[in-house]
Formats: structure tokens, C-alpha cells, sequence
């Protein structure tokens, strides 16, 4: 939407010109892809990054086209046909980098197992970035890759720093030239020869003692991954997982991001008359000898520059304890404070909270600190439940937005579904009271100004009135005569300082007085009517004590009798049956996982696969008819291309036959433990 010069008014109404960005991808009648996360990048200010259902990131350059992407990354986490579960294959977020290192040219990107993948170096064409940010990776990229003892660092750092000089030509010239330089513009760019590696599945530094499976997921998390957050703090990279269950996952990375490339995967290029790159299109696979559990002792010396993914240092888990919802699963929404980098504000349908961080392991070594690690503390910002009544119903808070002014002051802004804003200052995060909103009764504007009204008489008036020296008098006063002029002279100059500091206090406080006087009298009023209420419910307390205390004993007789009866069951021979062995036990919570996220995702890889497919064939078709028709007679079309594409067809039609295979796996389960439960029903 064009907010400024490309608007016109019309009957008090502005009228903006929008545009729908990948038309022909997400708007399509027939397509089944559905857009999970837009954000727009850090670096530039017309590139956007679209996150869909379909596995693929695409980056839009709006400046030039808002079609056809400028940039495609295929997401394939695992080998076709040997994935375990559906969630494994379905994205759910992504997150841009910050300003650190390799972070800056890096994607995060979350799947509903909790997984979190990485993909590196993703750069929007034209993007600017800071002079001393690229000399600085470009020259570890020579001293800790170039100068390693393994051949593996050597290649990467070198396929690194060919990425380098052709990214941003400036960094090959000489020291003269680029003296004077503060920022550089990135070029376009790719490896003819080579695609962007998946890196991960991201997984926790662990002892040698700790289970395979919690290395990736928190073992208190509940339900699936819905939400991601990057977040830089001074030389810590934050990353927070948000699960369904109510739980924020806070993990920093225990080393640094390096650019990973698989070779002999040729990305596909679209270029200009001019042999300039427009555009890219890749498939970005995870490399499975990556897949390897990162121990708390190992050296250094064995993961630079070598094309592993970083390990991540578990934080902490926090529990928002949200209410408990019967359909469905919580949605939670995570922002960064602009100002206070520690806070984090998780919007849910109980209102906001803000999560400060008091343990960064990087920065506090680097500040000298040797503390041990403390839990973050987690401060309610805006409530919207108002008791138990209000757990059932929808969310009203409808936005969010964290922003920052030039006094140094942070701010949070709500919009709120009933059309209302909510401002709020967060200067004073650690005294700020939760604010409660009530979504049933209306705001009553005369009652917010009495709550407005201060409770107590102004500080100036309950010091008193100001002490007054009294004037200069001649040392015969007494003998001056009340009549005479001397004597009323000094009569009024007494009776004026007395008027202008007695009486005017007294008429302040008797105007202070009058007008505190309706609002003491409606606290009084107020206080005396909740003392009675208190009264009424003691005495329908005391009332109802013996009805209690007869329920409970009769509680406590059933109890009993339950018990007696749990024990004659327990003598029954049938009583002892055989627990369920481990496998039983795998295939059971395998079954459990199959019934939420795993049938609705299977079908919906399927739905956007054969549509990728038809895309695919269609467009195969087409080119090659363009290319018979331009020569005749002669195919222009090379035998590398037609095997690519005879292997990503292969690679599709595996897939959607597993994907065929593991729906009506699923489907025969569900039948069979849905006719024993009819079985036990009925007997």
C-alpha cells in the first residue's frame, strides 16, 4: 500500500494505491498455498521475505517487480522418504538475522517439530550494509579459514571469500581506494556450480549422558512450535521458540554462523540482455552427516569453518501459563523492545507480557562478570482475563507494536478487537502494575475522570501558608495613636500582608476542600457499601459451613468405599495386565502426534505438491516449445539440465507416494483404535 504520492482524495477520504505482491504464486484459484510470514528485510528498504506453506522463502524486490520473486530457496529438511513425521516438513516461521557477523546475512526458519534451520548467505540485491561489517568477516574469513590445518575450512573460507569480492567488489581493491567508504551496496550474485546447504536442525550443547530427542526440543514443552524471534543483545544471538502449549523456549547460539554451499546443485538464474543476475532459484537441501548431538567438551578447534551449524546454549523455558483451551492451540506473538534488547513482549490471548533476560552468556563474559545463571523474570503488561469467565472467549487484542521515541523512552501500543488503542509507557517496566481491560462493560467517561481526580490535597497547601517577616516598625509604635496617620498607615500595611497570605490560603483551602469534598464522601460511601457486601458474604459463608462440612464427610465416606472397592478389583485375576513394551509405547505417542498437526499437514503437502508439480511440468512444456520454436531442428537443451530435472521429479513423485503411503497408515490406525474403543464400549 502507497501511503505518500501515489494518493488521492476523494469525499474526505484518501484513496491509496495498492498492489498484491506474488500474484501468480499465493493468489492463484487452484493453489493451496497459504502464506505463513512476511517481513521485510533489515538491510534494504524494498526487499520483503514471504515465508508459505509450499517450503519455499522468497524474497521480492518491490522497487523492480512485485510478480516474480528475486530470489526462491526451496526448503527440503530431510531426504525424501525418510522423514519421520510431517511436522519435520512444515514451516511455520522465519526470522532475519541481526547486526553480528554472518547473523546479518542469515535466515532463521522454524518448523512445527521445533526445528530451527538456517540458511546463509541470503542478501537482497542493492541491500546496504556497513563498511566495517564485511571487512570484518572477510578478514576472519582469512584468518581462522585459510590458515586451518583441515581441507574442509580451507574450501569453505574460500568459497567464502569468492562470494565475497563478487558480492561486494570493493573489499578486493586496494587500501587507497576504499579509505573514504562508511557503506557498501551488495551486488548480484551466485555460485554457477553450487546452492545454499539447509543447515540443521539446530541442536543444544549436551553431556554425554542426554537424550538424543530433548536436543532439539525442550522436554517441558508442550503441543507444537507456532511462532520464532531473533534477537540480538550486545554479542548474543537470542533465539525463542513460542510452543502451543504456553511455552517460550529461550536458547542463544554457542558459536558463530558460517556460509554453507553444496556443490554440484547449480541454483537456476534468470538474467537480463545485459548477462545480468535478476533473479535465483535454488534448492536448498540439509546435510546429513550435519545431523550429529554437540557435546559440552568438544574443541573449538574441530567446528571452525568446518560447515557445521552452530549449537545452542539453553537459556532457560518459560511458562506463560496460559489457560487451558479445549480446541485448538494458543497462538503467541513475539517482539523485541527497541530499546531495552533483553525485554521481550509475547502477545497471547491472555494479554501481553514482557520477559527480561538476566543472563547473557557472551556478554556478561566479555564485561568481566562471572555470574551464574539466573532465570529470566517474566512481568504481566496488559491482562485481558477477568476471571474464569473470560477463558473461553476469542482474544480482543487485534496488534501490536513496540516503539521508541528520541527521549528514550520505550512505548507499547495495542489495538484492541472493540476499535480501542491502548499507549503505554515502559520507562518503569519492573514497578508497572498489569492493566486490566474489561471487554463487557463500556467506558463510562465520568468515571474516568473521577478516577483521575487526586486522592489527596496538594502538598502546598498541607505545608501551610508562607511565613511572613513583619515589616520594618519604628521603635514607638505602641506610642502612635490608632487615628493618627502613622497609625493606619501601619494598620493596612499589617492588614495587606495578613489578606494576601492568611485569607487567600484560606480561600485555597476552602475551594480544595469543597471540591475533594463529593469525591471523600463517594470513597466513603464506596468503602462502607464493600464493607457490607464482605459482611453479606461472611454470613452466607458461616451459613453454608455446615452444608460443607456435611458434603465433605460424605466425601470422605465415598472415598472410602472407593478405596475398598479399588482394592477388591486389585485381587481379581484379570486385574495384572502387561504393561506396553517400548516399541508399543513409540508407536502409541506416534499415533497421538498422527491425530493434531501430522493428517491436516500430509494432506496438505500432498495438495501443494501436485500443484508445484503441474506449475512445473507446465512451465518445463512451455519453455521447451519456445526454444523448438525460436531454432528448429536443433535442441538447445543440455543433458545436465534434463537429468536435474528427471532427478527433482523423481525426488517430488517419492515423496508424494511416502507422504500417500504414511495418510493411509494414519487412516487404518485411527479405524482400528476407533472400532476397539466401539468394542469396549459396548462390552
Amino acid at each position: 500500500m502507497y501511503l505518500y504520492g501515489r494518493s488521492s482524495t476523494k469525499e474526505n477520504a484518501i484513496v491509496c494505491r495498492t498492489v498484491s505482491i506474488g500474484s501468480q504464486v499465493y493468489s492463484s484459484d487452484n493453489s493451496a498455498i497459504r502464506i505463513l510470514q512476511v517481513s521485510w528485510h533489515p538491510y534494504s528498504d524494498t526487499h520483503v521475505g514471504i515465508l508459505s506453506s509450499d517450503s519455499v522463502f522468497r524474497l521480492f524486490d518491490l522497487s523492480s517487480g512485485v510478480v516474480q520473486p528475486e530470489q526462491e530457496y526451496y526448503l527440503q529438511p530431510v531426504e525424501p522418504g525418510r522423514s519421520r513425521n510431517a511436522a519435520s516438513i512444515c514451516p511455520v516461521d522465519f526470522s532475519f538475522g541481526g547486526d553480528h557477523l554472518w547473523d546479518r546475512f542469515s535466515v532463521f526458519v522454524l518448523f512445527s517439530d521445533g526445528s530451527v534451520y538456517i540458511l546463509c548467505p541470503v542478501v537482497p540485491f542493492g541491500s546496504v550494509y556497513k563498511w566495517e561489517s564485511i571487512l570484518e568477516i572477510y578478514s576472519d574469513a582469512h584468518t581462522f579459514g585459510l590458515k586451518s590445518a583441515k581441507s574442509a575450512a580451507v574450501n569453505n573460507s574460500n568459497m567464502a571469500i569468492s562470494w565475497l569480492e563478487a558480492t561486494f567488489p570493493e573489499v578486493a581493491q586496494e587500501a587507497t581506494d576504499r579509505e573514504n567508504l562508511s557503506t557498501i551496496k551488495a551486488h548480484s550474485h551466485a555460485l554457477f556450480d553450487a546452492s545454499l546447504a539447509l543447515q540443521g536442525p539446530l541442536r543444544k550443547v549436551c553431556h554425554g549422558g542426554e537424550d538424543e530427542d530433548l536436543a532439539v526440543r525442550g522436554a517441558e514443552c508442550e503441543g507444537r512450535a507456532v511462532s520464532f524471534l531473533y534477537n540480538l543483545v550486545s554479542k548474543d544471538s537470542i533465539l525463542v521458540t513460542a510452543w502451543s502449549g504456553g511455552q517460550l523456549q529461550i536458547d542463544a547460539l554457542a558459536d558463530e554462523i558460517q556460509p554453507v554451499w553444496i556443490t554440484g546443485s547449480a541454483p537456476r538464474l534468470r538474467v537480463d540482455s545485459f548477462d545480468h543476475i535478476r533473479g535465483i532459484a535454488m534448492i536448498c537441501e540439509s546435510i546429513p552427516a550435519e545431523h550429529s548431538i554437540v557435546k559440552l567438551d568438544q574443541p573449538l578447534d574441530n567446528t571452525v569453518w568446518l560447515g557445521h551449524p552452530p549449537p545452542l546454549l539453553r537459556l532457560a523455558i518459560v511458562d506463560l501459563a496460559l489457560p487451558r483451551k479445549t480446541e485448538g492451540s494458543s497462538l503467541i506473538t513475539m517482539f523485541a523492545d527497541p530499546l531495552m534488547p533483553e525485554r521481550i513482549y509475547s502477545l497471547h490471548e491472555g494479554g501481553v507480557d514482557s520477559i527480561v533476560l538476566h543472563f547473557l552468556p557472551f556478554t556478561s563474559q566479555i564485561n568481566g562478570k562471572d555470574e551464574n545463571i539466573k532465570t529470566p523474570s517474566v512481568h504481566p503488561v496488559l491482562s485481558t482475563c477477568q476471571g474464569e469467565t473470560s477463558s473461553s472467549s476469542p482474544s480482543p487484542l487485534s496488534g501490536f507494536a513496540s516503539l521508541s521515541d528520541s527521549f528514550g523512552y520505550s512505548w507499547v501500543v495495542v489495538v484492541t478487537s472493540t476499535q480501542e488503542c491502548v499507549v503505554l509507557e515502559m520507562k518503569t517496566w519492573n514497578l508497572l502494575l498489569p492493566i486490566q481491560i474489561d471487554k463487557e462493560k463500556p467506558i463510562d467517561m465520568e468515571q474516568q475522570k473521577e478516577k483521575d481526580t487526586p486522592d489527596i490535597i496538594s502538598k502546598e497547601l498541607l505545608s501551610g501558608p508562607k511565613s511572613v517577616l513583619a515589616p520594618q516598625a519604628s521603635p514607638n509604635l505602641r506610642s502612635i495613636s490608632a487615628d493618627s496617620i502613622e497609625g493606619r498607615s501601619a494598620l493596612h500595611q499589617y492588614f495587606k500582608l495578613f489578606h494576601e497570605n492568611y485569607v487567600e490560603y484560606a480561600h485555597k483551602v476552602y475551594f480544595e476542600l469543597k471540591h475533594h469534598g463529593p469525591q471523600l464522601k463517594r470513597i466513603i460511601d464506596d468503602q462502607h457499601a464493600r464493607l457490607d457486601e464482605a459482611q453479606q458474604k461472611i454470613s452466607r459463608v458461616e451459613a453454608k459451613q455446615p452444608m460443607l462440612d456435611e458434603r465433605i464427610d460424605r466425601a470422605v465416606q465415598r472415598h472410602n468405599s472407593l478405596e475398598q472397592r479399588l482394592q477388591r478389583l486389585r485381587r481379581l485375576p484379570g486385574a495384572h495386565k502387561k504393561p506396553l513394551s517400548r516399541a508399543e509405547r513409540e508407536f502409541k505417542s506416534e499415533l497421538d502426534q498422527f491425530t493434531g498437526v501430522e493428517l491436516d499437514a500430509l494432506r496438505s503437502s500432498i495438495d501443494t505438491l501436485g500443484a508445484r508439480l503441474k506449475r512445473y511440468t507446465k512451465s518445463s512444456k512451455d519453455n521447451l516449445t519456445t526454444q523448438r520454436r525460436k531454432i528448429p531442428g536443433r535442441n538447445h537443451v543440455q543433458d545436465a539440465q534434463i537429468s536435474q530435472l528427471k532427478l527433482s521429479l523423481e525426488k517430488l513423485s517419492l515423496l508424494n507416494s511416502e507422504s500417500t503411503k504414511k495418510v493411509e497408515l494414519v487412516e487404518s490406525a485411527i479405524k482400528t483404535v476407533e472400532s476397539s474403543r466401539n468394542k469396549t464400549i459396548l462390552s
